[in-house]
């Protein structure tokens, strides 16, 4: 019976311990972190017109992923976007946006209505993808895995985070909503990027 108790607390120090380890990957944060995949091309998820687009076809480019609202007042940031698409895109970059509704409420649309609004007002030519969930426990793979691949595994804070992702597939820099598309730093780390072969 002693050995059996011992067992019991040997299991339960276990459980609490890896408890502890993923706390302290992610404290005080809803979000749980993935830290599976090797790069960004291992994720597949629906383009903003509803087909499967696998990541793996921006092999070699410079990414650019952004959580996008049409409701937000960091939404202007749309315009900066499309610029530095049009300025890199012939150089390798590629701007991603992944509309997101867990901010205020602020993307509510359906996939048509936001990507209307995106081209309309904002003549948004970069590619654009089906709503996902981006924080919380029903939060998209891709976002559990570039929540991980940064020392600031903090939930995404608002809408229009960014994560700029390297020609190898793996994340650089994460940038806060409010650094703008303009920032001098997060393009000084894109050209950076841009350059490495």
């Amino acid at each position: 019976m002693d050995n059996m108790k011992k067992i019991i607390a040997a299991a339960a120090a276990t459980v609490a311990g890896a408890a502890v380890t993923v706390a302290t990957l992610n404290p005080g944060h809803t979000t749980p972190l993935d830290t599976t995949a090797e790069n960004i091309y291992a994720f597949k998820l629906k383009n903003i017109d509803g087909k499967d687009t696998g990541l793996d076809k921006y092999k070699g480019k410079v990414l650019l992923v952004v959580n996008v609202a049409s409701k937000c007042g960091l939404t202007p940031q749309y315009e900066g976007l499309e610029a530095l698409y049009k300025k890199y895109k012939d150089k390798g970059l590629v701007v991603m946006g992944f509309p997101a509704n867990e901010f205020g409420g602020q993307e509510p649309g359906s996939n048509e209505e936001i990507k209307k609004f995106c081209t309309g007002k904002y003549d948004v030519t970069f590619p654009m993808f089906s709503k996902i969930v981006v924080k919380g426990e029903e939060t998209h793979p891709l976002y559990k895995w570039l929540l991980s691949q940064t020392p600031q595994h903090q939930d995404i804070e608002w809408n229009f985070a960014k994560f700029l992702v390297g020609r190898d597939g793996k994340v650089i820099q994460r940038f806060h909503p409010k650094t703008t598309p303009e920032d001098k730093d997060l393009v000084a780390s894109l050209e950076k990027a841009l350059a490495s072969k």
